[in-house]
């Protein structure tokens, strides 16, 4: 039996090795009619020339702005949506943030807010997440920026609130069938990777500038993640544990209540922390079409180069995200607790939760009685005090550091970068085409093959094939930096509690704070070009790819590694030979996150010298004449993060489906 189970496990080998060969040998013959064909055929397109697709996006634009109030379509169904969104968004304003017609204040003030948070932290996590949420939301007042913490958080606890209402659904129904599963993801990819820019303008025409806009485009890029999380752990349940229930007798609804949900507990609340983070980025994105909040401060200093009120506004993003997080997280610890033998809440918790609930009480109703304990006391000194450090900090770094961040500008760009751009961009169009499906259908079969010559013939269609190119080359540099990034910090995340509790603050912090605030500091010590915006993008992308890689080392059975530790593994046997193998679905997923995070900031590098499809849709956003041609360049990205899914996707299904491919 083990001479068998050897050649089981050995016999994938020549069929990886001819794999590779074939990929070797496309690229070497792409190189060499590279050289002989230099040049030609490029489908270069100037800044400001049109094709008929985007005149004809032009028309249609200008159709909707003019039927907008005539057209039924938008007077019973687009005005009620945005009926339905406002009057959330303002119920949940008029409570904690904005006062109500005949009041000086909101129905809840600052102290009232504040023990709330308290009390809910304790009740659902223990008293040290309390401690964090009572001195985290005090931090927004002694910042200064109280109201607009409170309009941040009406405006995410709206969108994630309709997201997760959604999105918690589909994910699990998406997790239980194949089916449902290849219908959505296409769907999510498009939600997840067409630019916030893109869709903000369309969305000013459907449901006018406002919270509506604003809610419903934070709730676009919220939602995947609760899907696809979500999905990915329902279907990270053994088979063999849903089997077993089956047998005795389960239904579908007690094996997804009793089975899939309790042991896909931990990673469905990633997916939800996933979400929160999601839709606090999208604060300051959402603040272009008069979202309130944090955002618009953030937006209103940059506008300026106000470097110390945009952080100062960013780091309450940041500290607001942390609350929200840990508070979740703590509620799912507890949960898993209760279930255990002799883990239900002890005796004494009760009354202690009962005397909370009532001084909650009491402190709500003094703050929507009283204006003292409505109002925030004080005049946001610290606030102040941060905004002066940020500026002194980016000042000195901005002397003193520029010369070795240029050199490392330098370095990647003309050693990395500026080669595989001039390899995609001066390659014949048909050629560049002809690559990309090849290596499409065999690294990942004869769908993803096919996928990818769709997707290359709608880019060529969108009549932004070079721009298209040049996106490529900065996406996967950036790619390949996060995924580094990603599988090494992931790791050690994953195999060290400690490490996890020391990382995963700054993951949140870099996760969420508003991308405008720290391309300010990168344009200081980078300059406006290409690798400022792949900076960016690391900044952006690597921190989800460091969790789902830390979820999946640790989602490794610890049995499985105490017998490779019995066996003599040491510690990079471990990790290379047992743990990232086995949780090769997280990497898989990590991957795709990954890029497609990358190439959700192409538009915010196309702000900070990037060009290509980046400043396309920035130059369709502000000058109404190319907004066709930016909303084409939307769709390109998107084109782009489909083709690239589904050749990655079907690369690791045709892996795992070989024999010994673990």
């Amino acid at each position: 039996m083990a001479v068998v189970a050897s050649g089981t496990r050995e016999r994938p080998a020549p069929l990886r090795l001819r794999r590779r060969a074939v990929v070797a040998g496309i690229v070497v013959l792409w190189l060499v009619l590279f050289a002989l064909l230099r040049g030609r055929h490029t489908l270069a397109l100037a800044a400001a020339d049109l094709t008929s697709l985007h005149r004809w996006f032009n028309d249609v634009n200008d159709t909707i702005g003019a039927d907008r109030n005539s057209n039924p379509l938008f007077l019973y169904f687009f005005n009620e949506i945005r009926l339905v969104i406002d009057t959330l968004v303002t119920f949940v304003q008029t409570l904690i943030s904005q006062p109500p017609d005949g009041r000086p204040v909101p129905q809840i003030g600052w102290l009232g807010v504040v023990a709330i948070a308290g009390y809910v932290s304790w009740a659902l996590g223990n008293w040290r997440v309390a401690l964090l949420a009572v001195a985290g939301f005090t931090f927004f007042g002694l910042q200064g920026l109280w109201q607009e913490s409170m309009d941040t958080l009406a405006l995410t606890l709206s969108a994630v609130l309709v997201a997760l209402l959604f999105g918690i659904p589909l994910g699990v129904w998406a997790g239980m069938s194949p089916r449902v599963n290849r219908v959505v993801t296409p769907v999510l990819d498009f939600m997840q990777t067409m630019p916030t820019f893109v869709y903000l303008a369309p969305l000013t025409l459907f449901f006018l500038i406002g919270p509506a806009s604003a809610t419903i485009a934070t709730l676009v890029y919220a939602a995947p993640p609760a899907v696809r999380i979500t999905a990915h752990a329902i279907r990270s349940v053994p088979a063999t544990t849903v089997e077993a229930a089956e047998s005795l007798g389960s239904t579908r609804a007690q094996t997804l209540t009793k089975v899939l949900l309790p042991m896909s507990r931990r990673t469905v609340v990633m997916g939800v922390n996933q979400t929160i983070m999601a839709a606090l980025s999208m604060v300051t994105i959402a603040a272009l079409i008069d979202a309130p909040g944090l955002g618009k401060t953030v937006v209103q200093a940059l506008q300026s180069l106000d470097v110390g009120t945009a952080f100062n506004a960013g780091l309450a993003i940041v500290v607001m995200a942390i609350v929200l997080d840990r508070v979740t997280t703590a509620a799912a610890v507890r949960t898993e607790r209760a279930q255990r033998p002799g883990g239900g809440p002890r005796r004494w918790r009760g009354p202690l939760l009962g005397a909370g609930a009532v001084a909650a009480a009491v402190a709500v109703w003094l703050s929507h009685t009283y204006v003292w304990a409505a109002e925030f006391p004080g005049e946001g000194g610290a606030g102040r005090s941060l905004a002066s450090a940020a500026d002194t900090v980016t000042a000195w770094a901005q002397d003193h550091l520029s010369g070795v961040t240029n050199g490392i500008r330098d370095v990647l760009t003309t050693t990395l970068l500026n080669p595989f751009q001039t390899l995609l961009t001066d390659s014949p169009w048909w050629l560049t085409g002809l690559v990309l499906v090849a290596l499409g259908a065999v690294l990942g079969g004869v769908g993803a093959g096919a996928t990818a010559a769709v997707c290359v013939g709608l880019l060529v269609g969108t009549g932004l094939w070079q721009d298209a190119m040049t996106t490529l080359a900065s996406t996967v540099v950036a790619t390949l930096l996060v995924m580094l990034l990603g599988v090494t910090v992931g790791v050690w995340m994953g195999r060290s509690a400690l490490a996890d509790r020391i990382v995963r603050p700054g993951l949140d912090a870099a996760q969420v704070m508003p991308p405008f605030v720290y391309l300010v500091p990168f344009l200081a010590l980078f300059g406006a070009s290409r690798f400022t915006a792949i900076v960016a993008a690391v900044v952006y992308a690597a921190p989800v790819t460091m969790k789902i890689v830390a979820d999946g080392v640790r989602g490794v059975p610890a049995t499985t590694v105490e017998a490779a530790t019995a066996a003599g593994s040491g510690t990079w046997q471990l990790v290379t030979k047992v743990q990232l193998p086995m949780s090769r679905g997280a990497l898989v997923l990590a991957t795709n996150q990954g890029l497609i995070y990358v190439l959700s900031m192409v538009v915010v590098g196309g702000l900070v010298g990037a060009g290509a499809l980046g400043y396309d849709v920035v130059a369709g956003f502000s000058q109404g004449e190319l907004y066709g041609k930016g909303l084409a360049a939307g769709l390109a990205i998107v084109l782009l993060g489909v083709m690239f899914d589904r050749i990655t996707q079907a690369a690791a299904g045709r892996t795992s489906r070989v024999p010994g491919g673990r």
